[in-house]
């Protein structure tokens, strides 16, 4: 296998071989054919080009993304990965951006697209749809830790309002300077004013723990890593910062408490010392000096955030764990990034453009070079699973199914209906089996590091064996995955379920071992295609984003 190519390997995965009437046998255990479970790895004649995962680079970028990265490369001595293929890209910018695989119709009018800007019109496209908000209020929804039930308490009446508030804010692209000046100096009920609740969501409602919140939030720090006279000037600024209850059930007041009667000093961050006047309220002098264009913090946690959502890994690394002695893989391009965002007014929308259109981002994932520094300075695009929502999403959308999700604690608003997809759940503690087995995160901290997407025994299994995959399976096969209820020709069947789970065509070699499969097992023709089907599923290919 060529070098850097080792996640294209195939899961084990093997298959139950069936007696008589179709029932399982387990005593019986077939492997299934290495050319069904993954790809066909081959080298472009002339070129080093793997297909069908990579294209020739045609022409050098004038992305300054790229001239940066490439530009740190070349001190490495590290060989960038050619451009992905148009297959790849297209599955890679629908999970990437909506949280979402493409349909197979929606490939095909890709693949047959010869516009040279087709790329480009695709991440347009996607940033209009209605599930980019879902999305990437799913992201921020984590970070803001949006949960009604313990510890953090929110409760689903201000789950609904606060979540409606953070995912028309990314609908309709509010600064992002904008979002978070509303959550840090609101006040109000936590049913009626929605980002009232980012300090409802705080577990520590001490002034230290609030600070705490803040600053790993909006600066991605962490101040257990500060000098104690820096986290105790911070916390100055959330000292009047005070809570009570109404009469309306489970209803909550955020507001300024009067006392103290006298100015106060506090101390941001950089060392400056403020004096805090008893009439004004002191979040809005923090947030003053958090969002001033010539202040770094916030811009610098807000692009680098963006680019490890996008891309697997912060150019500061871990994304929330700001600190002088955990220094950026590329100061300059983190720099040029924290610039662009403040000079385009904190449009998000536009960072988001600008490093979906970079060679960087649109890069195979299969490494040219072996050199411990070749992940972190971004010389292919880090191959990561993709998360439980999204995989389970993927799973039910190719399979025409729906998740069944409920909640610990019976509430008003627990009850999920059974269309709704996982990327638009609003409350953190609405769940299921899947969820949690795959990583869902809790919301209970804030931290990117809750939600784990590495591989584990109990994932593998569930998907293997488990009889809520195999229903979807045969239920997709009857009903969409073969492009006609397993009639028509049976090479066509092949092509649309490879089309449907991965969002590409299979190669001749994958087309001829489905068919031999097929022809030898002796199964029925809807059989045979939910073994491949079931195959691909559990594939590298399919289970992660790259």
């Amino acid at each position: 296998m060529p070098q850097g190519a080792a996640w294209l390997r195939p899961l084990q995965v093997r298959e139950r071989a069936r007696g008589s009437g179709g029932n399982a046998d387990p005593g019986v255990l077939l492997v299934v054919s290495a050319l069904i479970l993954g790809a066909v790895v081959s080298l472009a004649a002339g070129q080093g080009l793997i297909s069908p995962f990579e294209m020739e680079d045609k022409g050098s970028s004038t992305n300054s993304i790229d001239t940066l990265v490439l530009a740190e490369l070349s001190k490495h001595g590290i060989e960038a990965a050619p451009l992905c293929s148009d297959e790849v890209f297209i599955r890679r910018a629908y999970l990437d951006v909506i949280g979402t695989l493409p349909t197979a119709s929606e490939v095909e009018r890709f693949l047959q697209d010869t516009t040279p800007d087709k790329r480009y019109t695709l991440i347009e496209d996607l940033l209009g749809r209605e599930e980019f908000a879902d999305y990437w209020a799913l992201k921020w929804c984590d970070i803001l830790r949006v949960k009604s039930e313990f510890p953090i308490n929110l409760w689903p009446n201000a789950v609904q309002c606060y979540h409606r508030w953070i995912r028309e804010s990314i609908r309709d692209n509010k600064p992002c300077d904008e979002f978070a000046r509303e959550m840090l100096t609101s006040s109000g009920s936590n049913f009626r004013v929605p980002p009232v609740n980012f300090y409802r969501a705080i577990q520590n409602r001490e002034p230290e723990g609030i600070a705490g919140a803040v600053a790993l939030t909006f600066m991605g720090a962490r101040v257990e890593h500060w000098a104690p006279e820096q986290r105790d000037g911070m916390a100055k600024f959330f000292s009047r910062v005070a809570y009570k209850s109404t009469a309306e059930w489970k209803e909550e007041i955020v507001y300024l408490d009067p006392a103290p009667a006298e100015a106060m000093s506090a101390m941001l961050p950089d060392g400056v010392t403020l004096q805090l006047d008893p009439g004004k309220d002191p979040r809005g002098l923090f947030a003053d000096w958090l969002l001033s264009a010539d202040n770094p913090w916030f811009a610098r946690n807000m692009a680098n955030r963006v680019w490890s959502w996008l891309l697997g890994r912060g150019i500061i690394h871990e994304a929330d764990d700001i600190r002088p002695d955990n220094p950026p893989s590329n100061p300059a391009l983190l720099s040029y990034l924290e610039d662009e965002l403040v000079r385009s007014g904190y449009d998000l929308r536009r960072l988001y453009l600008l490093i979906l259109n970079s060679h960087t981002y649109q890069r195979s994932s299969i490494a040219r070079s072996e050199a411990p520094e070749a992940e972190l300075l971004f010389a292919c695009y880090p191959v990561r699973r993709m998360d439980a929502e999204a995989l389970i999403d993927a799973v039910c959308g190719i399979t025409g199914t729906r998740e069944a999700y409920s909640s610990a604690v019976p509430e008003p608003f627990s009850y999920i209906p059974d269309y709704q997809r996982s990327i638009a759940l609003a409350d953190g503690s609405i769940t299921s089996p899947f969820l949690e087995m795959f990583g869902r995160p809790p919301r209970d901290t804030g931290l990117e590091s809750e939600r784990t997407n590495a591989m584990t025994d109990p994932q593998r299994l569930h998907l293997l064996n488990s009889s809520q995959i195999q229903r979807k399976i045969e239920q997709g096969v009857r009903s969409r995955l073969t492009g006609g209820g397993g009639k028509g020709d049976q090479r066509d069947m092949v092509h649309s379920v490879y089309l449907n789970i991965l969002s590409r065509k299979p190669t001749e070699d994958e087309t001829a071992a489905a068919l031999r499969y097929a022809e030898s097992s002796g199964l029925k023709r809807d059989q045979a295609m939910c073994d491949l089907a079931w195959a691909l599923i559990n594939t590298k290919e399919f289970l992660y984003r790259h």
